[in-house]
């Protein structure tokens, strides 16, 4: 086969598999994760079942292309967001990043809660990848970029938390003190619910300027975390 040609089915491929995931992302806005098939979405494209088949095998294998999908895409704004405030100080860096994760939430509701949101029933793909991370690695830089110059104060830690906090910095950021790590990632559970609290309805007759709400939320956050 010549180079041609299988450049041609190399891009018709990548067409088909942007197709089937697009129609998938129909499916979650319309049925939920939980109600997502091969045959729902076979049907909108006006296809057979058995032609997704030589694309994902399975549901989960769909789901498991959609999670990554997504979590690249939310990495991907964070890591622009914060591309874009790097001659800002630590803290509005801090902010320009959670009100980017924010902001792409809002635009992607459905993605966010197949991410962030309950287990789906029976799912059992999506092991942890990188593009999980990368939120979280964006937020450990700002951090760690911080540590370097202006340096950073560091939170209390109770004693019983300590072999817990040095096990988490091995892990995730062997250069920060362990009471950084612990806060950072309280903080980066925090954001998310924070996030997730808006797009659930939890803040309906509870918070109405909620841009403002998030803004000054996270700038606490980034407070916790020893940022000054």
């Amino acid at each position: 086969m010549s180079n041609a040609a299988q450049g041609a089915r190399a891009r018709a491929r990548i067409e088909v598999t942007a197709a089937i995931k697009n129609g998938a992302r129909r499916q979650l806005a319309a049925k939920g994760a939980a109600n997502l098939s091969l045959r729902a979405v076979a049907r909108e494209l006006g296809v057979a079942t058995s032609a997704l088949y030589r694309y994902f095998p399975s549901r989960d294998d769909l789901l498991t292309a959609l999670v990554i999908a997504a979590h690249n895409s939310l990495g991907e704004t964070a890591e622009s967001a914060e591309a874009a405030a790097s001659v800002a100080g630590p803290m509005e860096r801090w902010i320009a990043v959670c009100e980017a994760v924010r902001d792409w939430a809002l635009a992607h509701p459905h993605e966010y809660a197949l991410i962030v949101g309950t287990p789906i029933p029976g799912y059992t793909g999506a092991a942890a990848t990188f593009a999980a991370t990368r939120v979280g690695l964006v937020l450990i830089g700002v951090v760690r970029d911080a540590h370097g110059s202006p340096g950073v104060v560091k939170p209390p830690l109770p004693a019983e938390l300590r072999p817990e906090a040095v096990r988490m910095a091995a892990d995730l950021a062997s250069d920060l003190p362990p009471e950084v790590v612990a806060a950072l990632v309280a903080a980066w559970a925090q954001l998310f619910g924070l996030v997730g609290f808006e797009l659930s309805g939890q803040f309906h007759k509870l918070v109405e300027e909620r841009e403002a709400f998030f803004r000054h939320a996270v700038s606490q956050l980034a407070h916790a975390v020893g940022l000054v």
